[in-house]
């Protein structure tokens, strides 16, 4: 299959904050393939370099050394993102604003014309089942609500690539399968999903392919079940592989 997201030997260091310490390994020599049309679960413990990797793709952080390609295109150059669709962990939106208002905002931003912006914002306040609020402020939605507008705005230029930050952080079950719907529907439209996450049961549910990163490095690649070989689930082989140890119960 095609590949959409491809890293080599990616390595980001940051000047370190603290005196004579010189500087902090963020990313060391990462390699990563995304192919066209699968949900890749990007996962490590807090501090492992996912929202490093990803600030990367997105051009927010320049790469010391290596390479980050966008369906073949350097991320360096902004054409390369011009087909993707992004969700940060935390979104901030104007609460005043309704959904409609914002996916308009944003539709104006890609230069969408008003007729099918029109029908674009309300295929997608249908995916994401919030046709019923979509003339209500933001202020009164919930966490799950709001979540599920910014999955909109992601999806407002009909990306092909959607790089998403902890999807899920914060929600209730419900919330977190209807964004688990929602993600595996875009699947069967072909679209590639990319995302963090620390919900290893939903990753285990709606992943083809995921990748373990540990302090800035890879330790694992596979399907759920090629990386669970061994162990119970998902979950027992992340800590094994992050070199996690159970205390024994007293």
């Amino acid at each position: 299959m095609t590949t959409i997201l491809q890293t080599e030997k990616l390595r980001v260091e940051y000047r370190s904050r603290e005196v004579r310490s010189g500087s902090k390994v963020a990313l060391c020599g990462l390699d990563l393939e995304v192919r066209a049309g699968e949900v890749f679960g990007f996962l490590g413990p807090n501090g492992a370099g996912k929202t490093t990797t990803m600030n990367v793709l997105l051009g927010f952080t320049q790469p010391t050394s290596g390479t980050a390609k966008l369906f073949g295109i350097d991320v360096r150059q902004p054409i390369a993102r011009q087909r993707i669709g992004y969700l940060p962990e935390l979104t901030y939106y104007y609460k005043f604003l309704t959904a409609e208002e914002i996916l308009r905002f944003y539709a104006k931003i890609f230069g969408i014309a008003r007729g099918e912006a029109d029908k674009r914002i309300a295929e997608l306040l249908k995916l994401v089942e919030l046709e019923h609020a979509a003339k209500r402020p933001i202020k009164s939605y919930s966490k799950g609500m709001q979540q599920r507008v910014g999955l909109a705005q992601a999806l407002i230029n009909n990306p092909d690539l959607l790089i998403l930050d902890e999807p899920t952080s914060g929600l209730d079950p419900l919330g977190r399968m209807k964004v688990r719907e929602i993600i595996q529907r875009l699947k069967n439209e072909g679209k590639t999903v990319f995302f963090s996450s620390h919900e290893l049961g939903e990753v285990e549910t709606i992943c083809d392919r995921v990748a373990i990163v540990h302090q800035g490095e890879l330790k694992a690649v596979g399907t759920v079940a090629e990386i669970s070989r061994g162990h119970e689930n998902l979950e027992k082989a992340f800590l094994k592989i992050v070199g996690f140890q159970t205390a024994p119960l007293p």
